[in-house]
């Protein structure tokens, strides 16, 4: 195999399907587990006694300035992993290095100002995104200590976009494996045994996250990597720099297009409903992270595959990758969509136990989630045209959905609808049909019909 590594991780050989599949059950799972970074703190936080949800709402108000954090996270990690699967499938594995060397350097003078920054402004930001007196001193508490992981969370996350786009799947798992198993266990210690509360668990996030960004590192300088992170590559070169932003800007607007519909919605949520419905709108913003995930995995997953199939020129088997990927999410998204519309109330209830929540909760879950099956074709759209370094196209669908629709329809909705609740839950279905139908289309005329 010479410079792209053994059979097994030469994407250009054996069967599309189970290629995808090697990579995307392991990066499912391990995107799953990653939730319990967050979602755990959720769940235990959501169930405190005498909180009635505020501490809830409290963590939801941050919700935007992790999407922040997140967004910078993609912006070099999506960014540089696929540039390096093409180059390590057109047999160049010194760029690929240097591409490796590059992201990591962005990763880690970003994380320190990103940390400060958010740190200094966090009171007139947190009451920007929506915080009262009594939600505020919950999101203040949380947010001052989670800041303090925030080097280790990029890192971690980051880099560990290039060990699954070399082929090692299973030990990109092992990263968010290990970091929820850890904060499964400290979480419960911490907030409940120690009486800490919401302070135990940031706490034990950043446990977790530090951890976990240290095994990455672990691997990625080990011998066991077929590209390694090397001292040589950690020298800033302006043209990898710009391509690694070129084609990160997608994921980077993804995020960060998150972060202000989040404050549009925390916004308008507080007019026309008050604290109590900031906190569902966090449960049902939990919802969607766990039952995406699949979604994410899957199309994750076929990037590094249909990226190496690309840089070796084999396009018939990025249409049958691209096949796959639709077909397997479609199935999916379809019975995850009916669970969530018979069953609404057991998802309501893993967050809280308060009963208000939870009634208000159902009629929530029913609307916001409508167009959860349309979801596929945006993420299925935006994923080949990553992986294939199309990142104009990536780049513009990214901000169709999110600041073309999403934004003008959560203001808009609720000034015309005499439940205004109702108007901003609303913005996200009709987002997922329109941007999710012309992402795909877009995707299937101008690149699918023309890779022959």
């Amino acid at each position: 195999m010479g410079q792209t590594g053994s059979i097994e991780h030469d994407f250009s050989k054996g069967s599309v399907s189970r290629h995808i599949l090697a990579q995307a059950v392991p990066l499912m799972v391990g995107q799953i587990l990653q939730l319990l970074y967050n979602v755990v703190d959720r769940i235990y936080i959501g169930h405190l006694p005498g909180e009635n949800g505020m501490a809830l709402t409290g963590i939801g108000l941050v919700f935007p300035i992790v999407a922040l954090i997140s967004a910078f996270t993609s912006l070099y990690g999506m960014g540089g992993a696929p540039l390096c699967s093409i180059a390590r499938g057109a047999g160049e594995t010194d760029k690929a290095e240097r591409i490796m060397g590059n992201c990591a350097v962005l990763l880690f003078g970003t994380s320190f100002v990103l940390m400060l920054a958010c740190y200094l402004v966090r009171r007139p930001v947190l009451y920007l995104l929506g915080a009262s007196d009594v939600t505020y001193p919950y999101a203040d508490t949380y947010l001052s200590i989670y800041l303090l992981g925030t080097v280790f969370f990029m890192l971690g996350n980051g880099m560990n976009n290039f060990i699954t786009s070399q082929g090692f799947p299973r030990i990109a798992m092992c990263t968010t494996v290990l970091g929820a198993v850890i904060n499964l266990v400290l979480d419960p210690v911490l907030i409940f045994g120690f009486g800490m509360g919401i302070e135990g668990a940031a706490i034990a996030t950043v446990v977790a996250q530090t951890i976990s960004a240290l095994w990455v590192l672990r691997f990625l300088t080990g011998k066991k990597a077929i590209l390694r992170l090397r001292r040589s590559c950690f020298r800033l070169e302006l043209r990898l720099v710009k391509d690694i932003l070129s084609l990160g800007t997608s994921g980077f607007i993804m995020q960060a297009t998150n972060c202000v519909a989040q404050i549009a919605c925390n916004k308008m949520l507080n007019i026309y409903g008050g604290d109590l419905y900031i906190g569902i709108m966090t449960i049902l913003n939990s919802v969607r992270e766990i039952i995406g995930m699949p979604v994410s995995g899957l199309t994750s997953g076929a990037q590094p595959v249909l990226g190496f199939n690309y840089g070796a020129r084999q396009y018939e088997r990025i249409r049958t990758g691209i096949r796959f990927m639709v077909v397997v999410g479609a199935c999916y998204t379809v019975l995850a969509w009916l669970s969530l519309i018979v069953f609404p109330r057991p998802f309501l209830a893993l967050f809280t136990s308060n009963e208000e929540m939870l009634r208000e909760g159902v009629m929530g879950i029913h609307v916001y989630f409508a167009g959860f099956v349309f979801m596929l074709f945006q993420f299925a759209g935006q994923s080949v045209f990553v992986a294939l370094g199309k990142s104009k196209q990536a780049v513009f669908f990214s901000l169709f959905r999110k600041v073309i629709i999403v934004l003008p329809l959560t203001v808009l909705l609720p000034r015309f609808m005499e439940n205004g609740v109702l108007g901003v839950y609303l913005a996200e279905p009709i987002s997922n049909v329109i941007g999710g139908l012309a992402s795909f289309l877009t995707m299937y005329f101008t690149v699918y019909r023309k890779l022959k």
